[in-house]
């Protein structure tokens, strides 16, 4: 096609100088004789054609106006099908813009008028001005008539002048009826047409997307829904809720309960999850929500209008109690083979290294004993059995009883609350085993016993609660030791349970002058975890009393950071909901003031990935400070619960973090490595894991155990060979040091974390939902981790048990409609984001089948390789529970 000449200037021209619309429309003429050798003879027809129209038009006899119009019309409509180049006809027409706006400008209103508005409004998608917005205001002037006649591309370019004009309109409080009519011809013609991302973006921009329900059907809801939740994470609030609600009502319109489910999860709106349960007849489907539930790890009391039969009602409950969870993890275990115990020296495979380290004097043997306790139960977590703690003791031996007391004072108390996470999930099991030091007369290993039960306990709810009828009685107890064992065991095992019997008796412990403050710290800890993102006010109350209570030195005690910590919790992921408690804080003792306003913040932002909250948190962290000052370690965690929900946030903090690592303060360095660890937590990202591996060998001891505690973290339960290598060569390097040792050896025990066969990520369902309670346990092991020294380092090593909270097996597991495991071909891949991709692309790449059960890593999804089962979730992760397909036939 032969280059028309630089129409620009010609279209320009007719925009400056409207009077002299007749200089402009000569000068391209003596232009074009030059080139018009270049036309093709078709497009020189089409042009005289044209002018010939453009002369008829402005011709008095409306006969011959309307003919020309029509004839106009016909060749324009003709060549706006195709949009890969500018149509001819409008190339053509371009330096008669001026000339046709002149004559419509002059016309008596009359049909003919509204037909050449028509013409004029596709005229000016080449032709006006930015933003001038012509082709809207011709368009509304115009006969109206099907919008799509005249092609995708113009009403592209509508839907963005429409969305300019109703913002402009808006802020002048002007009417937008006309505008919404022109909005729901558009929206229909998107999708039809296949773009629903387009229709969903315009009604957004006017603020009307209850249109979209009208207009989904069977063909296209599934991709307006996905946009729409995608799109949730990148929206202000409270515009987010609105998609999401939305959605919801689009999942229910067609009946995709799992999908309506899980937005009602993440709206975290109860009436929504009810109404699911309502809306579904299906037996067998609300068996699969129920494992959708207790996965979330929140607690649902079923009614009897969410399932009508008290039989069926007593097995659903017994879902949402993650009763199964134990007997499927063992399933996996033995599938893959990994039952047997391992010891703690499997996991240092000190063989590996060189001489010096191994043969060296063994230094400070009871902290290296603590060190393989933690180890042991987190390697051993959920199997029932290791080699330290669940040995037979024979006369002859006496191993089990002798690992206890080869600990510490305080280190026996770790040591029997790892019976607990060695019998995770199996309530039964572990409260025999643990029966046995529940009549001991040593004080931290009654202590350990109680922890032990609240382990053991974690996320399995129960009619007959037999934590709180273990536990309730030693909160009073006169041992400190036993209390705080006693009290962290209630909050591990009703964490999230928003449990009323608890509050009345750990709430008076926190206004108790008498009580030490340790006992105060981890009861506001406790309640915390109970309430967990339930705003709760009397809480609140109390732990904002307790705060105001504290004297000067008390404030400057390391454990007073989880006063703060536990208000924060109170409000995780709820966003506004936390402003009345944030201006109360501003009234506190300056020591713990701007401390507790940063975990507040970050706390009710978290998951949210809302930029603005992660730029004020950056802004604190830029402060350059005394030595005093505490709140920048809150903060820049804060960075990382903000923007951990989605890839492209995750990313850019990373980033950040880099940057303030090089320019922050000594106080901020000692956190960053902790942010990272949060970030990617159970993913562990090549770039994360060298910036870690570098901060380990840090000058200042306390960076270097932040990062080899996070390097544990991001390898958490993927036995990642990398990590572990980076970990052996630690451990010998750091030989000398006990403390960092001790932390070298807890990282180990986070890389093999149940064999391999665990995950910390909080996130599941692809990433979507964010479990309140998982994110609550590893947030309070990193503000413990702030101070080290003092919290891990010191007595209260325990606290690394909360970890326990976020401990979710990362399988896939397959049962039948009895829900016994079954075996089925699965491919698992690196997911593929296919959201607004044309066609059906495919949602996993570089796929390998295996048979179920199968273990998914970060950033992996499963789908059938078969079609004699369908699956009742259409996100395959933890249980899903598979129905034969009736149409299946053998081949």
């Amino acid at each position: 096609m032969a280059p028309v000449p630089d129409p620009n200037n010609v279209g320009g021209g007719a925009k400056r100088d409207e009077a002299t619309t007749k200089v402009p429309s000569k000068d391209p003429k003596k232009k074009d004789d030059k080139k018009e050798d270049d036309l093709s003879e078709e497009d020189l027809e089409l042009k005289q054609n044209l002018e010939l129209y453009v002369e008829r038009v402005q011709d008095p006899n409306p006969e011959l106006q309307k003919a020309a119009l029509e004839s106009m019309r016909q060749e324009i409509r003709a060549s706006t099908s195709s949009m890969t180049s500018v149509p001819k006809p409008l190339k053509f027409l371009r330096p008669h813009y001026g000339t046709l706006k002149e004559l419509h400008k002059n016309m008596a209103d009359s049909d003919l008028k509204k037909l050449l508005a028509d013409i004029l409004s596709v005229l000016a998608l080449t032709m006006s001005a930015e933003g001038e917005r012509e082709s809207l205001g011709y368009r509304l002037t115009g006969s109206g008539g099907d919008i799509g006649s005249w092609g995708h591309e113009y009403v592209r370019n509508l839907a963005g002048e429409i969305a300019e004009e109703y913002t402009m309109r808006q802020s002048e409080e002007a009417s937008v009826e006309d505008l919404m009519d022109l909005v729901k011809q558009i929206v229909a013609f998107h999708m039809k047409h296949n773009a629903e991302t387009e229709a969903v973006d315009l009604l957004m921009d006017v603020e009307d997307l209850d249109l979209l329900l009208a207009h989904v059907d069977r063909t296209n809801f599934r991709r307006t829904c996905n946009y729409l939740t995608s799109s949730a994470k990148f929206l202000p609030g409270p515009d987010d809720m609105l998609v999401l609600d939305i959605a919801y009502m689009i999942y229910m319109k067609f009946e995709e309960y799992p999908n309506a489910l899980q937005v009602a999860l993440f709206l975290d709106n109860m009436q929504y999850v009810k109404q699911v349960f309502t809306s579904c007849s299906d037996l067998l489907r609300k068996k699969q929500f129920c494992y959708m539930i207790s996965r979330h790890g929140i607690t649902v009391e079923l009614d009897s209008e969410m399932v009508a039969d008290k039989d069926d009602r007593d097995m659903l409950q017994d879902i949402v109690n993650n009763t199964k969870l134990s007997e499927g993890y063992l399933t996996l275990a033995r599938d893959i083979e990994v039952m047997e115990a391992k010891t703690p020296e499997d996991i240092y495979k000190a063989h590996l290294l060189d001489g010096r380290a191994s043969s060296g004097p063994s230094v400070d043997s009871a902290r290296q004993n603590l060190a393989a306790t933690f180890v042991n139960a987190f390697v051993n977590a959920g199997f029932g059995q290791d080699k330290l703690m669940t040995v037979p003791s024979d006369a002859a031996s006496g191993t089990a009883g002798n690992w206890l007391f080869k600990n510490k004072e305080h280190g026996k108390t770790s040591a029997a609350a790892s019976l607990g996470m060695i019998l995770l999930w199996d309530v039964d099991a572990g409260l025999t085993q643990l029966d046995k030091y529940f009549h001991s007369t040593d004080n931290p290993v009654l202590a350990g016993a109680l922890l032990g039960v609240g382990i053991n306990n974690c996320g399995i709810k129960s009619d007959c609660d037999p934590a709180l009828a273990l536990l309730g009685e030693y909160i009073d107890n006169e041992d400190s030791s036993v209390r705080i064992g006693a009290i962290m065991g209630l909050g591990i095992a009703y964490a999230g349970s928003q449990n009323d019997q608890l509050r009345s008796s750990l709430s008076p412990i926190l206004n108790d002058a008498k009580a030490p403050l340790d006992v105060i710290a981890f009861a506001a800890l406790s309640l915390g975890m109970i309430y967990v993102g339930s705003c709760n006010e009397e809480v609140a109350q109390s732990i904002i009393f307790a705060l105001m209570d504290r004297s000067e030195a008390q404030l400057g005690d390391a454990l007073t950071r989880f006063l703060p910590l536990g208000l924060g919790l109170l409000y995780l992921g709820k966003q506004e909901s936390v402003e009345a408690t944030a201006e109360v804080s501003k009234t506190f003792n300056e020591k713990i003031r701007k401390y507790c306003d940063m975990t507040l913040l970050s706390c009710a932002y978290a998951g949210t990935g809302n930029v603005l909250k992660v730029q004020d948190l950056l802004a604190q962290c830029g402060e350059h400070l005394e030595k005093g000052d505490i709140h920048q370690g809150p903060a820049v965690l804060g960075i990382a619960m903000v923007a951990m929900s989605e890839e492209l946030g995750l990313d850019m903090a990373i980033r950040s973090l880099e940057r303030v690592l090089q320019y922050g303060e000594q106080n901020i360095r000692r956190a960053v490595p902790l942010a990272l660890g949060l970030l990617c937590i159970s993913n562990p990202k090549v770039n994360v894991m060298d910036t870690l591996s570098r901060l380990s060998h840090d000058t200042d001891s306390e960076v270097a155990m932040a990062a080899i505690i996070s390097l544990g973290l991001i390898g958490a339960g993927t036995n990642n060979a990398r990590i572990a290598g980076m970990l052996r060569n630690l451990s010998s390097y750091y030989y000398k040091d006990a403390s960092l040792l001790f932390c070298v050896r807890i990282a180990q025990g986070f890389v093999h974390m149940g064999k391999g066969l665990l995950t910390l990520s909080p996130f599941h369902s692809e990433r979507l939902l964010l479990s309140p309670t998982a994110l609550a346990g590893i947030v309070t092991l990193l503000h413990a981790c702030l101070d080290m020294k003092s919290i891990i380092l010191g007595k209260y090593h325990y606290v690394l048990y909360f970890i326990v909270l976020a401990m979710q097996p990362r399988m896939m597991l397959t049962v039948d409609e009895n829900l016994k495991p079954i075996s089925v071909p699965v491919r698992v891949g690196q997911a593929v984001d296919v959201v607004g991709q044309a066609g059906r692309p495919k949602t996993i790449t570089g796929f390998q089948t295996h048979s179920t059960p199968v273990l998914l890593a970060a950033g992996e999804r499963a789908e059938l390789a078969t079609d004699k089962y369908i699956p009742l979730s259409p996100i395959l992760e933890g249980f899903i529970i598979l129905k034969e397909n009736p149409d299946y036939r053998e081949e």
